[in-house]
């Protein structure tokens, strides 16, 4: 997948961050796995990258009355395959049963993406990661996500903000603030002026 790479003054090693959260589709592969329907013949699981999204797609349907908007809610853990789902629990390759489109959500909001959608197709289910929002053309000068164009409207009413204390403001976690401002400033509407203490940012209309 797509990996944006960056160097940090205080570190010698080159920093890079895949365009999808790894944990996240970690976990998707790994509900898929728990969750599909291993009675129907010629039953796969998928994983499928396109310019604009992945999607990790399981044999099966939604089951025990699942809606895909009601699994972004707290919810029961039923895996349709809870033998599988016990060797993954004990094995540690999940750790929490029902918490996993939770966080796939959070890791998603964290890198600064729309949340993941659930997708009810013929004969199967699917997960689908998104580069920007549904129909939104990712452009030059533009940066998707609600994240940025919040971190915008604060910096221009207090330019004088660090890292640290936009992500306190906004309430994310400083790895998404630190990702969204890159992109802001790769995407000409963030300037940094002076140095990172004692400057100030500069929103560019």
């Amino acid at each position: 997948m797509p990996i944006a790479g960056r160097f940090e003054p205080s570190r010698m090693e080159r920093i890079d961050e895949p365009l999808y959260p790894p944990l996240a589709l970690r976990e998707a592969i790994a509900n898929a796995i728990c969750h599909r329907d291993y009675a129907t013949g010629g039953s796969s699981i998928g994983v499928a990258m396109y310019d604009d999204r992945l999607e990790v797609t399981s044999s099966g349907t939604l089951h025990f009355g699942f809606t895909p908007q009601a699994l972004f809610e707290p919810h029961e853990s039923r895996p349709w395959n809870p033998l599988i789902a016990s060797v993954f629990y004990r094995r540690g390759i999940i750790e929490t049963w029902g918490q996993g489109t939770l966080k796939m959500a959070a890791w998603a909001e964290e890198a600064g993406l729309p949340r993941p959608e659930i997708l009810e197709i013929p004969g199967a289910v699917g997960v689908r990661f998104r580069a920007t929002a549904a129909g939104e053309v990712e452009t030059p000068g533009k940066t998707p996500g609600k994240t940025p164009a919040a971190i915008l409207a604060l910096l221009q009413r207090e330019p004088d903000l660090s890292i640290p204390e936009i992500a306190i403001r906004l309430k994310k976690s400083e790895s998404a603030i630190e990702r969204a401002i890159r992109r802001l400033r790769e995407s000409g509407r963030l300037e940094r002026i002076g140095p990172a203490k004692g400057g100030h940012w500069q929103v560019i209309e």
